[in-house]
């Protein structure tokens, strides 16, 4: 098996999985019909296409920087009539850094490893209105599991929030007895194995697409904890209008 590793970081993020109507919620991490629908269109398939190799994937994420929720109330109108929309209320995820991961059969990871590099229709974070604000792509690693990957991968936190994360692991680390090295403890969610008892269950099991009868099952998620060393890593910088200044 391979697993593909996806750095997702922005000012605003968006992950529903029982939003309906005027009130479109989030969830506190990417939601596995968000992330199938990112490399989905990558790929370029439209809402139409079968789904069933992207939701055999098995899926996982683990939170980096949990971020704050936003609340935002957002009005419109509608564009022939002119008539009031009805209030809407829309809740984000600010400031929040996440490495999502997907396992499968390696052609199809490298598959989509190379639609996340030149993708047919720009990714976003959950909403068209979320765009990243670092590069997605992390790369493949082959020849491991799912956990396993995300256990091992470098720590994507702003440089910011790794100062802040280490100060107060530092500080607890000290008042401890005894003393003990300082640690940062991130969570960890995937999917669960056929034969495993869930922790929690979720609604973001992605059947179909196609907005005249969207369908999600349910999803029994595992949740775990990693401890990494509360070492500094470098944030990669990131200028998304670089091309435009060279032009």
């Amino acid at each position: 098996m391979s697993v593909l590793l996806l750095r997702l970081a922005g000012p605003l993020q968006a992950w529903g999985s029982a939003a309906r109507f005027a009130r479109r919620t989030t969830e506190n991490a990417p939601t596995k019909s968000g992330i199938i629908g990112l490399l989905a269109g990558a790929q370029g398939r439209s809402r139409e296409a079968d789904l069933s190799d992207l939701a055999s994937l098995r899926f996982g994420v683990r939170i980096d920087q949990p971020g704050t929720r936003l609340r935002d109330f957002q009005t419109a109108h509608h564009a022939d009539s002119g008539k009031a929309m009805p209030l809407s209320e829309r809740f984000y995820l600010e400031d929040a850094v996440f490495v999502a991961a997907v396992e499968g059969e390696p052609g199809l990871i490298d598959e989509l490893h190379a639609a996340v590099r030149e993708p047919a229709y720009l990714p976003y974070l959950g909403r068209r209105s979320c765009p990243p604000a670092r590069p997605i792509d992390m790369g493949v690693r082959d020849s491991t599991d799912l956990e396993s990957a995300l256990r091992q991968a470098d720590w994507q936190a702003s440089s910011w929030h790794q100062r802040r994360a280490r100060a107060a692991a530092v500080t607890a680390a000290s008042r401890s007895t005894p003393p003990r090295p300082p640690t940062i403890r991130l969570d960890l969610l995937i999917d669960c194995a056929p034969d495993e008892d869930p922790d929690v269950t979720q609604r973001d099991e992605p059947v179909s697409f196609t907005p005249r009868h969207r369908q999600y099952g349910l999803r029994g998620i595992k949740t775990l904890t990693v401890h990494l060393p509360a070492g500094e890593a470098e944030s990669p910088h990131h200028d998304p209008i670089a091309a435009l200044r060279k032009a």
